[in-house]
């Protein structure tokens, strides 16, 4: 009986991006997917976090050896930019004739920047700065947010911008220096919950600004894309938001 063998053409090779490029092959970074590799990866995380600690973002790193061979590496640095736009969905909106924003986040953990923080404080501090262009018009935001790891699942909790700050032009790098204790927490947004299910987190809030103005947000988030679903509403008439979600996908 003949042999018979699989045909190998282009659709054979797989091009891997982002995320995918270390997770499926790690012995390309690392030099081996075997006990070596995975040493190695270690070495890599606490060199981080050395070159964190030196540069002076940060004054403690703990590493942790758990029973089933595992190993989790914190450092109180600066953390690593995450920056999304959704390039991909505003072009084939532009196609089919429909309008769409333009959008880009950029996220970075600001820690370092919170002075005074409890010793045995969890949390990250997050500088959201939001991007918007629709039809020519730019507009930009820029929030403060609270992610602390809940029983339930991960809380996002929101803070108003330090008093004297410019919520239109504020960035991680124009941040200055707060006092923990000065940092205020929103009295409008109620706080989100997302839960995990097979490395997708998923939730959201819906928030009373006023007797006539409600905010609703939703919001899907993986280690390569974000989906965001956020409206608000005026004696129940929307007034701004979108009838799909904007899809974000990480380019950094």
């Amino acid at each position: 009986m003949a042999k018979t063998t699989a045909e190998y053409g282009n659709d054979s090779i797989k091009t891997l991006e982002g995320p995918d490029r270390v997770r499926k092959r790690p012995g390309v970074i690392f030099g081996s997917d075997g006990l070596d590799g995975c040493e190695h990866s270690v070495f890599e995380i606490i060199s981080n976090s050395i070159d964190e600690a030196r540069e002076g973002y940060g004054q403690k790193i703990i590493v942790t050896k758990y029973a089933d061979g595992s190993i989790e590496v914190q450092d109180f640095g600066r953390g690593a930019p995450v920056d999304f736009n959704n390039k991909e969905q505003f072009e084939e909106m532009q196609k089919s004739g429909r309008v769409y924003p333009y959008a880009e986040h950029v996220n970075t953990v600001c820690n370092d920047k919170i002075k005074n923080l409890p010793v045995d404080f969890q949390g990250k501090f997050l500088v959201e700065e939001s991007y918007y262009e629709t039809n020519g018009k730019k507009h930009a935001s820029s929030h403060i947010f609270l992610f602390t790891e809940e029983k339930e699942g991960i809380l996002l909790s929101s803070y108003e911008i330090p008093a004297g700050a410019d919520k239109n032009t504020f960035t991680y790098d124009s941040m200055l220096p707060v006092e923990y204790s000065e940092l205020k927490k929103s009295e409008k947004f109620t706080p989100a919950l997302y839960l995990e299910n097979d490395g997708v987190w998923e939730g959201g809030s819906t928030s009373q600004f006023t007797p006539v103005m409600k905010f609703k947000l939703w919001e899907r988030f993986s280690e390569t894309g974000l989906e965001v679903a956020e409206s608000m509403e005026v004696n129940g008439k929307r007034t701004f938001g979108y009838d799909e979600p904007i899809i974000y996908k990480r380019i950094k």
